[in-house]
């Protein structure tokens, strides 16, 4: 997987298997992750690799605020924006997935529309309760 210099895959380099939603219908759908949420629903908008490089990235900020506390919080500054960042794509990721999962073709059975309607709403929750 491509990196962006600092360790963290770079978003162009991520790519995904279909899913069993209508988030399978993009070619840069999330994987979806072992276990019960497999199913299509809660599909985590980064990968767990990702996750845990930025976990690791900022518990070693932390640690280094001993030495240099304006340079720690700097760092943390940075390290924030670009997790907003990455979030900010994935969600219009996935957003255009969904999008095309109701506007690709010229009519959309309803059974598609509730389900597109469905993970809007899930992807919405998620992001007004995360």
């Amino acid at each position: 997987m491509p990196e962006d210099g600092l360790g963290v895959p770079s978003p162009g380099g991520i790519t995904g298997r279909e899913a069993a939603t209508t988030e399978g219908r993009a070619a840069d759908a999330w994987p979806a992750p072992p276990g019960p949420m497999a199913t299509g629903l809660r599909v985590p908008l980064l990968p767990h690799a990702e996750r845990e490089q930025w976990e690791t990235r900022l518990l070693q900020t932390a640690a280094g605020f001993v030495d240099a506390p304006r340079t720690a919080v700097e760092e943390a500054d940075r390290e924030l924006e670009e997790i907003a960042t990455r979030f900010t794509e994935a969600v219009t990721r996935r957003r255009r997935t969904l999008r095309m999962s109701w506007q690709e073709g010229v009519e959309s059975d309803t059974e598609q529309l509730r389900l597109a309607l469905r993970d809007y709403e899930e992807l919405a929750g998620r992001l007004l309760h995360f």
